[in-house]
């Protein structure tokens, strides 16, 4: 039997950015303080994004915060006009990316009353996966722009279809990541607006020093792990949302409540967790 979950859809202003941000809480059952994962969609995505991993989740005892990002949000593509149009004008906007790592900010600013603050982390698909990314240290291109990043606030990070680098060489990129991000992926994660093939995916781990992990789902594309219900077809497809929430919550058991099983576990392979052709890495767990 599921564990009982509430959800609640609400939006909180910013108003030093006179900036409106769309909510979902996902909450477990009780009231103790509770783990916390702020999780970041796709471009073009919603809150409503990664349904099956905030449920998967709340289900296990975590607090699960969905932000939606406006400037790189689902309005690129509703109301007509060409939707690739849209999207790519989004990627190009460099302050709807900066907007999202302030919405990030303003959110560990402005936690709810369950979030456990020595308990956090942060999980995102593609642009979130970018957020995820910067929030922990990567390195953004003309410098840090008073962002004072990486959050040490942040615990832990999964990364859902990781974001290579651009401009600038790896190393110097991902040299200041320190708490331990967990990358998943897939053999056909290409990306059509940013044109990255899916082998590039994986740089952001193997290039990176800090703890973690890496999975490579056979099969998967880029977009089956965004679980966006609106967007329809493969954008909704399920067939490998199991095996990356099951992966997240064993990694985030083991980085954020210290268990020493699931620890084990992953060091080992993460075993039962995946499927057949899958691969698995894990550096410094």
């Amino acid at each position: 039997m599921e564990a009982r979950i509430t959800e609640s859809r609400t939006e909180w202003r910013d108003a030093a950015r006179a900036r409106a941000i769309p909510v979902l809480i996902r909450e477990p059952a009780g009231s103790a303080p509770a783990p916390t994962v702020i999780l970041s969609h796709g471009l073009g995505g919603s809150r409503e994004g990664l349904a099956y991993l905030g449920r998967a989740l709340a289900e296990n005892g975590y607090l699960a915060i969905h932000l939606q990002h406006p400037g790189s949000d689902d309005s690129l593509w509703r109301g007509g006009g060409d939707r690739m149009v849209g999207l790519a004008a989004g990627a190009l906007n460099v302050q709807a990316a900066l907007d999202r790592l302030l919405d990030v900010t303003f959110t560990l600013d402005n936690l709810p009353r369950r979030a456990d603050p020595q308990r956090l982390a942060i999980a995102g698909h593609s642009f979130g996966a970018w957020t995820v990314q910067h929030m922990l240290g990567e390195r953004l291109p003309g410098g840090d722009r008073g962002l004072g990043l990486p959050d040490d606030r942040l615990k832990a990070g999964v990364a859902l279809s990781p974001i290579p680098a651009i401009g600038m060489p790896p190393r110097l990129a991902y040299g200041g990541y320190v708490v331990p991000m967990l990358h998943i992926t897939g053999t056909e994660d290409h990306g059509y607006i940013e044109g990255i093939r899916a082998p590039a995916r994986r740089v952001p781990f193997e290039q990176s020093r800090n703890p973690g992990a890496l999975a490579v789902l056979a099969g998967a594309a880029h977009a089956s792990f965004a679980d966006e219900a609106e967007a329809g077809g493969r954008y909704a497809e399920s067939t490998y949302h199991a095996r990356a929430a099951a992966l997240t919550v064993a990694f985030l058991d083991a980085m954020l409540r210290g268990d020493a099983e699931d620890r084990a576990m992953l060091r080992g392979g993460a075993t039962g967790l995946l499927g057949p052709g899958d691969e698995f890495i894990a550096r410094g767990l």
